[in-house]
């Protein structure tokens, strides 16, 4: 059950970095209702959920032929004068590759459901990210990380 759940998050995800591709908005104007927007995690409240490492993480970017990229991984957050970043650590792989080419992205953190409630997840996170330009905030979060950690200004959550 947990891998069908697995998939068709991914499935979901290739879904809409497709959508964001297309000129014309052919998968999310079917439903231009938010939902969930009561269960959605901003500010430091995703923040802690994001650190807990529990839930389901997906990171996608967008390959040099323009197609969509989709990876599970773990990601943080980290919160510098009132502003959240984005923290990954990426082997050599086609992600790392799409963010140094690109420096931008749209990282997805769904909550495990609680126990009792409905059995699927219904809180968490789209959380949209690019590239540092600042070399003092990057000297700052990176004083503190793992070697090889890269930091990303998150732009939007939905």
């Amino acid at each position: 059950m947990k891998k069908i759940v697995a998939l068709f998050l991914a499935l979901m995800m290739v879904l809409s970095v497709a959508a964001l591709a297309e000129t014309a908005d052919v998968f999310t104007s079917a439903s231009v209702a938010n939902f969930y927007a009561d269960y959605a995690l901003t500010g430091d409240a995703l923040m802690e959920a994001v650190n807990s490492q529990s839930g389901c993480y997906i990171v996608c970017t967008t390959n040099p032929d323009g197609s969509p990229n989709a990876g599970y991984f773990i990601f943080a957050i980290k919160k510098l004068d009132d502003k959240y970043y984005l923290q990954l650590g990426l082997a050599p792989n086609q992600s790392l590759n799409n963010l140094n080419a690109n420096g931008e992205g749209l990282a997805v953190y769904a909550a495990n459901p609680v126990e009792g409630a409905k059995p699927y997840a219904v809180s968490g996170a789209r959380i949209w990210f690019e590239a540092i330009e600042d070399q003092a905030v990057i000297d700052a979060l990176t004083a503190e990380a793992r070697p090889g950690a890269m930091f990303f200004e998150i732009t939007e959550v939905k």
